[in-house]
């Protein structure tokens, strides 16, 4: 006979399950509401905008200027004062000027554009690496295998704080902080030695669970080792591999502590976590645009999850059971 629950005890579970919920969602829901209201309507109360807009999304994206921008004819007026200084002295003030309002902007389609590369680019390459290496630690055997495997997760013990120092000096010396690019470069390479480990050890556990028989089968057909990676392995593996991209592009894409070691000085290379916290201190520290450059950093994440979402399930329940 199967004890039923307490009435009592039901209600006091799914009432713990809605506040959690709440929890959870409700700084996303201000999040949202938030970027769509006025600056002065940010902190109205209440979840649903009493005046909603777009212009703060069409401003963030450069399709509409602010007011200020609309407003504001200081450029033309200093134009017009410096025609009767001298040549050098003009293009010394208008030099000035220009860098002042480059000071001044808010380049946020720049920010998304560097972090989209170089999240996209390191993820693609540590998925790569990682096919071949979670295939030959799975599938080859070789001296030291066993070691070599386990060896490569002893990155993860040590926090990124602590190999913050000797990174730098390392890239110092081969000289890849010495320009915007080279320290992009730096900032790549970083996030694909940061992803491999895991993307190794999670590759490597869904590999070993293809049964052996079906590359037997294509070795004696006359299947090369690659053949049997790129029409085997890879093709019943799409479920693992794309959970893996998502993990690597996600690393990347929210990273901000190599980030600020290794761009900071070059803001034509600053990515998004970076580019979002120099909102804080600039004339841009306002609330609407804070919260609609949050969501659009948030959109290429959601979308990703969107569409591989049967893809991501799969990869994350597959070889849980043992049959």
């Amino acid at each position: 006979m199967v004890k039923r629950k307490s009435p009592l005890k039901i209600i006091g579970f799914w009432t713990l399950i809605i506040l959690l919920v709440i929890f959870i969602t409700y700084p996303f829901a201000w999040m949202l509401s938030v970027s769509f209201r006025y600056d002065t309507d940010a902190f109205d109360p209440g979840i649903i905008p009493k005046r909603p807009t777009l212009d703060t999304y069409a401003i963030l994206l450069g399709f509409k200027k602010s007011i200020r921008e609309e407003l504001s004819n200081e450029q033309q007026q200093l134009l017009d004062l410096i025609k009767t200084l001298p040549k050098d002295q003009q293009e010394a003030v208008l030099a000035q000027i220009n860098a002042q309002r480059k000071k001044e902007s808010f380049p946020f389609l720049r920010f998304f554009r560097n972090s989209l590369l170089l999240a996209g680019l390191s993820a693609l390459i540590s998925l790569i690496l990682s096919v071949f290496g979670a295939y030959a630690f799975s599938r080859i055997e070789f001296k030291g295998r066993g070691t070599i495997q386990r060896g490569v997760l002893v990155v993860y013990l040590f926090g990124g704080t602590i190999l913050a120092v000797p990174l730098y000096q390392i890239f110092v010396k081969i000289g890849l902080t010495s320009s915007g690019i080279s320290s992009a470069i730096a900032l790549f390479i970083i996030y694909i030695v940061q992803t491999i480990p895991v993307s190794l050890y999670m590759l490597g556990n869904y590999f070993r669970t293809i049964p052996r028989s079906i590359e037997e089968a294509a070795i004696i057909d006359g299947s090369s080792r690659m053949g049997v990676i790129t029409k085997i392995i890879i093709p019943l593996s799409l479920p693992a591999i794309i959970t893996v991209y998502i993990y690597a592009f996600m690393i990347a894409w929210n990273e901000f502590l190599f980030a600020s070691i290794f761009v900071r000085p070059f803001p034509e290379f600053y990515t998004l976590p970076l580019g979002l916290n120099e909102i804080f201190n600039s004339e841009h520290a306002i609330w609407a645009k804070m919260m609609a450059a949050s969501v659009v950093t948030a959109v290429p994440v959601v979308i990703m999850f969107m569409m591989m979402e049967k893809y991501l399930t799969g990869g994350l329940t597959a070889g849980g059971v043992k049959e």
